[in-house]
């Protein structure tokens, strides 16, 4: 939630400040104006994005908001599924390793990790792979290939939402202006009026230029980024699942094979090779029950 504890920061820096230098807050409640700018930008966000990426934003800023990044049981659970994998991989046929593959939510494997199950992506990115395996005769470097050309692909796609926020932001300054120059406008209108109700009226339209800014700087550029770095943080978990596949591809054990997939774990998040070992442990008994 450091998003929402950096949200009240700002905001009681900027209006407390603004308050203790003597200014009235009353001013900055310009609501038209704040129609203006933020109106606008929704419809600029709805004219330049399809609706997969309108419908995906609300998700990803939930996401950023709330930090729904991996956890280390998330990385727990994958390696310690990659693990039960290769080692079926090992032991069984090729007909009876298909029903894991073919019907992954038949599985006693994956029905095991209930959480990777419910992402059919990521399920589907597993199961892809190790029937390719199960094939033979693909080559590893192929299919590191195929999957750094995938994994590529899945980022492209999450961080659209990214670029479409970030670009929202980055309008938000100029959107901020033209706020400004229509409030402007209906001050040039009213040049008769007494210089109380000319400088309320040019004081008016100036929170134009001070929403946008703040509204670009402030909450949508900082969203923007938080997105990114949930949505990367995710598509991390695709990048433990090529590592930790390639390994085993090129004849490591199974258990040497995740620790190929534990390391490319960011560090002040990795599980030790303890907790690796203990949730492969756990795997293969979960499996023989």
């Amino acid at each position: 939630m450091t998003f929402v504890l950096g949200l009240v920061v700002v905001f009681l820096c900027l209006l407390g400040s603004f308050a203790a230098m003597g200014g009235h807050l009353a001013v900055l409640w310009q609501p038209f104006e704040y129609v203006i700018i933020l109106g606008s930008a929704v419809g600029i966000f709805f004219v330049g994005n399809t609706m997969k990426v309108v419908k995906d934003a609300g998700k990803g800023m939930m996401e950023a908001i709330l930090e729904k990044t991996p956890k280390p049981a998330d990385y727990l659970d994958i390696l310690g599924l990659l693990y039960v994998l290769m080692r079926e991989l090992r032991a069984k046929t090729k007909s009876e390793m298909e029903a894991h593959v073919d019907n992954p939510t038949e599985s006693d494997i994956f029905k095991a990790y209930p959480k990777i199950l419910a992402d059919k992506e990521l399920t589907t990115f597993i199961t892809d792979y190790v029937r390719l395996v199960m094939i033979g005769n693909a080559r590893p470097h192929e299919i590191e290939a195929l999957m750094d050309e995938e994994i590529q692909t899945i980022t492209h796609d999450r961080l659209k939402v990214y670029l479409a926020i970030h670009s929202i932001a980055e309008a938000l300054p100029a959107l901020g202006i033209v706020a400004a120059v229509l409030g402007v406008i209906k001050a040039m209108g009213a040049l008769d009026q007494p210089p109380e109700v000319l400088g309320h009226l040019i004081g008016a339209a100036l929170v134009g230029t001070f929403a946008g800014i703040l509204f670009s700087y402030g909450v949508f550029g900082p969203l923007a980024t938080k997105i990114k770095t949930v949505r990367e943080k995710k598509v991390r978990i695709f990048v433990i699942v090529k590592q930790t596949i390639i390994a085993f591809m090129y004849g490591a054990m199974p258990q040497v094979a995740v620790e190929h997939g534990r390391k490319t774990v960011s560090s002040y998040e990795r599980p030790s090779i303890t907790e690796v070992e203990q949730a492969t442990m756990d795997a293969g008994a979960r499996k023989a029950a």
